[in-house]
């Protein structure tokens, strides 16, 4: 792993850890066994290295969203859907960790102006393709509530299950979620 790489996977693990505004430069400059000049050679700030970071994250959710938006959310579209964040979710628990727990403090940066941007997206998405109140509130506590469980398991998990398992479960659950409820039949 190049020292560019190592030093991604470093501020990230520790942003998410101990939050951006605790995290210092010296600190990941500690972990990664360099000196802090070394980590301004390869980031210009603190902000550039989250930039850095969580960047490939947020290109990868604003495809997932771009990819759905603008095409009705069939049960083919759903399921593809599901998979894919799922599947995000899974490889970016730390990035989204971030994005839930410290998008307030963070609401000046762009990088995490823009997550927020997307989340947006989604949720409007969703709330476009409901048809009612319920379906709403169900699909947004359906999605808010996996990224959560992802962005923090760390912390509650002393044994967290099989990523084969909770990728499962997840897909499972997020499909019965998902799914918008019939509206009955009104009697004639």
């Amino acid at each position: 792993m190049s020292s560019y790489e190592e030093l991604r996977s470093i501020a990230l693990a520790e942003f998410a850890a101990a939050g951006y505004s605790a995290t210092s430069l010296q600190r990941i400059a500690e972990v990664a066994g360099l000196s802090k000049s070394s980590v301004l050679y390869h980031f210009a700030s603190k902000e550039a290295l989250l930039e850095a970071a969580v960047a490939p994250a947020v290109d990868r959710m604003e495809n997932i969203i771009g990819s759905m938006e603008g095409q009705p959310l069939d049960g083919d579209r759903r399921r593809s859907f599901i998979v894919e964040f799922v599947d995000f979710l899974l490889a970016h628990r730390n990035e989204v960790y971030i994005f839930i727990n410290q998008a307030t403090t963070l609401e000046d940066v762009p990088v995490i102006d823009r997550a927020n941007r997307i989340v947006f997206r989604l949720a409007t998405f969703f709330a476009t393709a409901a048809n009612t109140t319920k379906d709403r509130v169900r699909f947004g506590i359906a999605l808010g509530g996996a990224a959560y469980l992802l962005g923090t398991q760390r912390s509650f998990d002393t044994e967290p299950a099989p990523v084969e398992e909770t990728r499962s479960a997840l897909i499972s659950i997020l499909s019965e979620l998902l799914a918008p409820i019939a509206v009955p039949a009104t009697s004639k």
